[in-house]
């Protein structure tokens, strides 16, 4: 078969996905490994039988509802290509609004930028390239988070990156950061999503986070103020509908200037506050 017969086939069977054909689109020239504007470029290019079942096999398990990004094994994001694993979340394209904003702050061309649930380093990584001075340490609870992470980071020669494993602040030296960042779990226990689509096959400690969504974020909010530089900035992702719970989370932390932007979807996504330390 050619490629455009091929693709046609397999994006009426692939009927459950919301974007068929670029889901086939990026599976097939994962097997054929090329570029995925290929397909485009040579659709008449004929596709061998071993390289159809390849592909075949992965659609066979997207189908089911298994992510793209971990069954080729990468997934873009601002300006890179990462690599990703079951053991971390996909990295979503609404988390670049927090790198966009982070990176219209004042900040010194020295800055010192704490990122907490790092997962594959997206967040991180991003801010690294985009200002090579600044100092960025980024942790995870999990080791295989943190080991994916380094392998992201050596992929760019970010030298200016720090990873670590750790709980949250549990295993940070004491240090103030200009600026902190996080996309922490924000789902609630039993949100019905959690059953659905491809967070099935995402890792359930990064996604919930007790019965409200917010037992993560209270505490980063809480104990943020403890690491943050006078005048640093805590920029935190959230729930489109948790907006108003987080500014209240960050006023009650002593946060002045805290603000929520919205996403392209006009849906609040990211808050963040400025932390003064307290008059003498």
């Amino acid at each position: 078969m050619t490629i455009a017969e091929l693709l046609q086939s397999a994006t009426e069977a692939n009927h459950l996905s919301d974007s068929p054909r670029l889901d086939c689109e990026l599976l097939l020239c994962f097997v054929l490994g090329v570029s995925p504007s290929y397909s485009k470029t040579w659709p008449e290019r004929q596709v061998s039988d071993d390289q159809s079942a390849q592909f075949n096999a992965l659609l066979k398990r997207r189908i089911t509802g298994e992510p793209v990004a971990y069954l080729i094994g990468s997934q873009g994001f601002w300006s890179l290509d990462l690599e990703v694993s079951p053991a971390t979340l996909i990295p979503r394209p609404e988390t670049e609004l927090l790198v966009g904003v982070a990176l219209e702050l004042s900040l010194s061309d020295q800055a010192s930028v704490l990122d907490l649930g790092t997962g594959t380093g997206a967040i991180a990584l991003s801010l690294a390239t985009e200002r090579n001075c600044w100092k960025v340490c980024a942790v995870d609870l999990q080791q295989q988070a943190v080991e994916l992470a380094e392998r992201n980071r050596l992929r760019y020669q970010l030298d200016n990156v720090k990873l670590f494993t750790s709980n949250w602040f549990a295993a940070i030296p004491a240090q103030r950061f200009d600026l902190i960042v996080s996309n922490p779990p924000y789902i609630e226990a039993n949100d019905p999503h959690l059953s659905q689509g491809d967070v099935r096959f995402e890792p359930a400690s990064a996604l919930v986070s007790g019965d409200d969504g917010l037992d993560d974020m209270r505490l980063v909010c809480a104990q943020s103020v403890d690491y943050l530089a006078d005048g640093g900035w805590l920029l935190l992702e959230h729930g489109f509908d948790q907006g108003g719970a987080v500014r209240q989370l960050l006023e009650q932390a002593g946060f002045k200037s805290v603000t929520t932007h919205s996403d392209l979807n006009d849906l609040e996504r990211l808050t963040q506050g400025r932390y003064k330390f307290p008059s003498a």
